[in-house]
């Protein structure tokens, strides 16, 4: 039985082992954290419409459902030469036939980015977001601001929608608890027109929705720094703050960076259509999925979840292919759309984009419980305690 390696632990790491695994291979799969975080719903932990173990899934659990094995570890060193993987432990796992590069992205680092929090980053910050809105509350009034920023070397490593996500849930849960008026809630980013990947309509949609619920905005700003107590742009504006959360956009994996394997230049691992690495034009035994991956498409192109477990089930695909001594390998790049579902704490809007068509179909109140459906059936599939919808 041929073996496979897998960094990472996250959306393209686990769909590659479980696909793998069906095509019966030895999988091992290495993850710094010892449980799978479903970022996607991580934005009701601090509004509390979820509790923290809500949004995990234990890998020990995955593991004896799916039969790979696990380590619970962090990567330190690629050598694409030895073929040998140096891990924080001081272990050394080598001669797999295969390996998975899926350890997601790093996160570019602002000036002061020790004084915002990220729904997107370390998954120990929705708690802490969450105790920050208990603390504004209790004081009675405060300035919130919510924003993403840019890779001006990558824009598909922008994540956004998250942060307009958790924006519109505090404003209504700050509207259920009677003192939304006490707050003043702010949106920035240091684009013109933050949310335009997704389409005009759904630009539009969101620009209603910041007059709608009296909203400020300070866009098109590059930020020079953050503070305790404010965030100062390039331009010398200071937006004043009581609380800041914002995402950083992704940057070049720390490990991939200081590794011979080819790169972009804002650090991503470039792979071709089926996601294989190329050292020196030459190929090898490397595939790269998810974020941590330099994708190519048109200009609008981000990297989602969804995107990352397609990348993922086509390179099980196409190891097994190569394999058997055939060719008709799967490509991802037909595959590049936005896609998503963008909760607002009442309803939903459901938002596509591909390189023919974008659309936008607001979905009140119901749209929320869609969102949390699919949460709760992500969960219960990956453990098999559910059958999976085909192409879900």
């Amino acid at each position: 039985m041929k073996k496979v390696l897998i960094l990472g632990g996250g959306f393209a790491g686990l769909e590659s082992a479980i696909y793998l695994r069906k095509a019966k291979y030895d999988v091992t799969l290495v993850s710094d954290r010892d449980y799978f975080y479903i970022y996607p719903t991580s934005i009701w932990i601090p509004t509390r419409e979820k509790k923290f173990k809500d949004i995990c899934i234990d890998l020990k659990k995955l593991q004896d459902v799916h039969g790979f094995n696990l380590v619970i570890d962090k990567l330190q060193n690629i050598d694409v030469q030895t073929n040998s993987y140096t891990f924080q432990s001081g272990s050394v796992l080598k001669n797999y036939n295969h390996v998975v590069l899926a350890m997601g992205a790093s996160k570019m680092k602002a000036k002061g980015i020790n004084n915002t929090l990220s729904i997107c980053g370390e998954p120990s910050h929705s708690i802490k977001i969450r105790e920050k809105l208990d603390e504004l509350i209790a004081k009675g009034n405060g300035k919130i601001c919510f924003g993403f920023g840019a890779n001006e070397k990558d824009m598909s490593a922008i994540r956004g929608g998250p942060a307009f996500e958790l924006l519109f849930n505090v404003h209504n849960f700050l509207k259920k608890k009677g003192v939304r008026d006490n707050f003043e809630l702010t949106f920035f980013a240091p684009m013109q027109q933050p949310g335009k990947k997704m389409g005009e309509k759904a630009l539009k949609m969101m620009e209603s929705f910041f007059k709608k619920l009296n909203i400020k905005q300070q866009f098109g700003k590059k930020i020079k720094s953050f503070e305790k107590d404010k965030i100062i742009f390039e331009d010398g504006i200071q937006l004043e703050s009581d609380f800041t959360m914002f995402i950083p956009a992704g940057d070049g994996h720390e490990v991939i960076q200081n590794s011979n394997l080819t790169k972009n230049d804002a650090g991503f691992v470039i792979i071709d259509d089926y996601c294989r690495v190329f050292v020196n034009n030459k190929e090898t035994n490397i595939y790269a999925v998810g974020d941590v991956a330099a994708l190519e498409g048109a200009d609008w192109r981000a990297k989602q979840g969804h995107i990352a477990e397609i990348m993922a089930k086509n390179v099980a695909f196409n190891i097994e292919q190569k394999d058997k001594g055939l060719s008709k390998f799967k490509g991802y790049q037909n595959h590049i759309n936005i896609l998503c579902v963008m909760d607002t704490g009442n309803g939903a809007s459901f938002i596509y984009r591909d390189s023919k068509k974008a659309f936008m179909i607001p979905l009140p109140i119901i749209g929320h419980w869609l969102k949390k459906a699919w949460g709760l059936y992500f969960k219960l599939s990956k453990l098999k305690k559910i059958p999976r919808i085909p192409g879900m």
